[in-house]
C-alpha cells in the first residue's frame, strides 16, 4: 500500500491497556506467508505510532476494514482472548451483497478450517469442519439499471453482520453460502459483480467492514464500545445508493 493511504492510522480507542484503530483495506495486520511482497503492517506501525509494543487481540482479513484491537501487554493479551473464546466480545459488520436478502436470519453452517500454507496442503493435512453462525439484518436495498449475467438489472443490499463464533473468512464464506456474496470478494464472491462496481463505481475493495466492537474491559469491568467510520469508497456508494441516511 501507498504510504500517504495509510499513515497515520486512525485510532479510536487507548488506554493503559488497549488501543484499537481504524484498519484500512488492504493492510494486513502482521506479516504473512501469502503476501510476501507486502512491506506494511499495522502491528508495526500502531507501535511506531504509540511507541510502545502491541500485540494483536484479533484479525481482520487484508481486506477488511474496521476496528481492530490490539493489546499493550501479554497479560491483557491472554485476558482478552478469554473474552473471545467465552464470546463476550460483540462485534458488528456491514457489507454490501449481491441481491436481496431476508429482512434478517440466522446462517448456521459449519465451516471446515481453511489451511493456511502450501505446505499444510501438500503435506494433505485436512481439518475437521467447525460450527459456525452468522445472524444478519438487511438494512437498506438498491435496484441498478446494468445487466449483469442473464438479470436485465442488478440488485444489492446493504447488511449488517453479526458473527458468534470467529471463524476465518466466516462472513464471506456465509454469505457466498447463501448466495448472497459480498461485493468485492474477489476468493468467495461473483467476478461479474465485482467489475460492475470497478466499472461503474471504481469500487477496488472488498464491501465488508467492521463498524462496532463492544466488551467489558478485562480491568475496569466497565462496557467499552467502539465504532469506526467507513472509508471514502463506502462513503460514496452510500451517497450514490441513496443510503447515506441510514443509521447503523
Amino acid at each position: 500500500m501507498d504510504n500517504t493511504e495509510i499513515t497515520p492510522l486512525e485510532i479510536l480507542y487507548q488506554d493503559d491497556c488497549i488501543v484499537a484503530i481504524n484498519k484500512p483495506s488492504g493492510l494486513l495486520v502482521h506479516k504473512s506467508p501469502i503476501d510476501r511482497h507486502e512491506t506494511q503492517f499495522a502491528l508495526q506501525m500502531v507501535r511506531d505510532q504509540i511507541g510502545q509494543y502491541v500485540y494483536p487481540i484479533h484479525r481482520l482479513d487484508k481486506p477488511t476494514s474496521g476496528v481492530l484491537l490490539f493489546a499493550l501487554s501479554a497479560e491483557i493479551l491472554k485476558m482478552m482472548f478469554l473474552l473471545f473464546r467465552s464470546r463476550d466480545v460483540q462485534k458488528e459488520y456491514i457489507a454490501i451483497v449481491r441481491g436481496y436478502t431476508h429482512e434478517e436470519d440466522l446462517i448456521d453452517y459449519p465451516l471446515k478450517q481453511m489451511l493456511d500454507t502450501k505446505e499444510q496442503k501438500k503435506l494433505g493435512i485436512t481439518k475437521e469442519a467447525q460450527e459456525a453462525q452468522t445472524h444478519y439484518e438487511c438494512l437498506a436495498t438498491v435496484e441498478l439499471p446494468y445487466a449483469v449475467s442473464r438479470y436485465p438489472v442488478a440488485r444489492y443490499s446493504l447488511v449488517k453482520l453479526l458473527p458468534k463464533t470467529g471463524r476465518k473468512h466466516q462472513l464471506r464464506r456465509h454469505m457466498k453460502h447463501i448466495f448472497h456474496p459480498i461485493v468485492g470478494d474477489t476468493k468467495h464472491g461473483r467476478g461479474e459483480h465485482n467489475q460492475l462496481f470497478r466499472e461503474k463505481f471504481e469500487c477496488h475493495r472488498l464491501l465488508l467492514h467492521s463498524h462496532r466492537v463492544s466488551f467489558v474491559h478485562p480491568i475496569t469491568k466497565e462496557s467499552v464500545e467502539i465504532e469506526a467510520s467507513v472509508d471514502n469508497t463506502f462513503d460514496g456508494l452510500f451517497k450514490i445508493f441513496g443510503w447515506d441516511s441510514i443509521s447503523y
